[in-house]
């Protein structure tokens, strides 16, 4: 197989600069295993026999920018053109505490990619385009099976997010069920995720929400009774899977926290859960705390009522709740009629309410309650009335709410 990748300017200056003089160096880990399923490399790491310190050297004398970035743990991020690549000494570990691992350099590469998680991470890739493979990670790219190195448990022990890795991995590169030895340690060793920070959690099931095969991971884990832990709450495939489709058919991207919304959230007491067990941004908690309501929009509300909805909450969140309030319907994701309401405020835009306080001033409205109030039944009456943006209509409503 050809990686014409290797041979582009920057990364084959540095694998030449490394991989001599007694020295060896390749391309390890996940731009190994997508190259070999025919998908972009993405980001390339590289590994190497030589030290911390050797590398920096060997960098700098070759004018590439080094940045000791976890020289402690043997990793120096090269800069060259502008372009990053992490190079990490061989190591192996001496022993393990979770994720914080006794480790020592060497220039064993079997020990080194024993290591890794899973035997399709553990290839690594000569400059000249061999292929090493001591972990049986080839046959199981072939076979599209996602498995961990060694003893599945021991791997899990050492480092629990592995049991969600485990899911987000069979989730994207995966087929059929997910491997009997593996997803018997991950449910043996479920507790063992109440030991991960939020943010790790919350880092991982993001991305698995966006794997193109997640749907069939996450019921497994339901099944195992790990995906209601993580959550906190009951999930809701159903409309978790729907989500992708009707993002497909009203034109928009794929979006973790719409697809969290689908599965996790049904009442606002959902969003405010979520918050705090997967430690979520603001934003995301606003955009999660925004759907509620969800169940009162339809293709059966006028258009009238659809545009105050956007003028109310804004083209976001009214978009956020008609695909919410869709993928729990009993319609098809090619629906036109909830197509075209999930794209309205792509045809209207919602104005900004024009009255201002200066108005009701100029006509003798005092500051305090009242000019509130008559602002309050302006706007009221503006929206009843289409939004219009004439004077002589505008006057009229500023004048009968003066009046009310």
């Amino acid at each position: 197989m050809n990686f014409p990748w290797l041979t582009e300017k920057p990364l084959a200056q540095l694998l030449a600069v490394l991989d001599r003089d007694g020295e060896e160096a390749r391309v390890v880990g996940g731009a190994v295993r997508n190259a070999l399923l025919g998908l972009p490399h993405g980001d390339i790491d590289i590994a190497t026999t030589a030290l911390p310190a050797e590398v920096m050297r060997r960098a700098e004398a070759a004018g590439f920018k080094a940045v000791p970035t976890g020289f402690e743990h043997g990793t120096i991020t090269v800069v060259i053109a502008g372009r990053p690549f992490e190079v990490t000494t061989l190591r192996e570990d001496v022993e393990t505490f979770g994720r914080h691992a006794t480790v020592k350099f060497g220039r064993d590469w079997k020990r080194d990619a024993e290591r890794r998680d899973f035997t399709m991470n553990g290839l690594s890739l000569s400059a000249d385009g061999e292929v090493h493979d001591t972990v049986g990670g080839v046959a199981d790219l072939n076979a599209r099976r996602v498995r961990f190195i060694g003893d599945a448990a021991t791997r899990i022990a050492e480092d629990y997010l592995r049991i969600l890795r485990f899911f987000r991995f069979h989730a994207y590169y995966g087929e059929g069920h997910p491997d009997a030895e593996g997803l018997h340690a991950a449910i043996a060793a479920r507790a063992g995720l109440e030991q991960l920070s939020r943010e790790r959690v919350r880092m991982e099931l993001m991305k698995l929400l966006l794997a193109p095969h997640g749907v069939g991971a996450l019921a497994v884990m339901a099944e195992a009774g790990l995906l209601g832990a993580l959550i906190g709450g009951v999930p809701y495939l159903a409309s978790f899977s729907n989500t992708a489709k009707v993002e497909v058919a009203a034109g928009l991207a794929p979006d973790s926290t719409r697809r969290l919304g689908a599965l996790a959230v049904w009442i606002a007491e959902d969003a405010e859960r979520l918050w705090r067990r997967l430690r979520l941004s603001n934003a995301e908690h606003e955009r999660l705390a925004a759907v509620d309501g969800w169940w009162r929009v339809s293709p059966a509300m006028s258009e009238a009522a659809a545009r105050e909805l956007i003028y109310r909450v804004g083209p976001e969140y009214f978009t956020e709740r008609v695909l919410l309030a869709w993928v729990r319907s009993d319609a098809k994701a090619n629906d036109a009629q909830w197509c075209a309401l999930a794209t309205l405020p792509q045809r209207w835009n919602a104005p900004v309410f024009p009255i201002k306080a200066a108005d009701f001033i100029a006509r003798g409205v005092e500051k305090g309650p009242l000019l509130g109030a008559a602002l309050e039944r302006a706007e009221k009456a503006w929206v009843a009335a289409g939004f219009p943006l004439e004077r002589r209509a505008l006057n009229d409503i500023a004048n009968e709410a003066i009046g009310g």
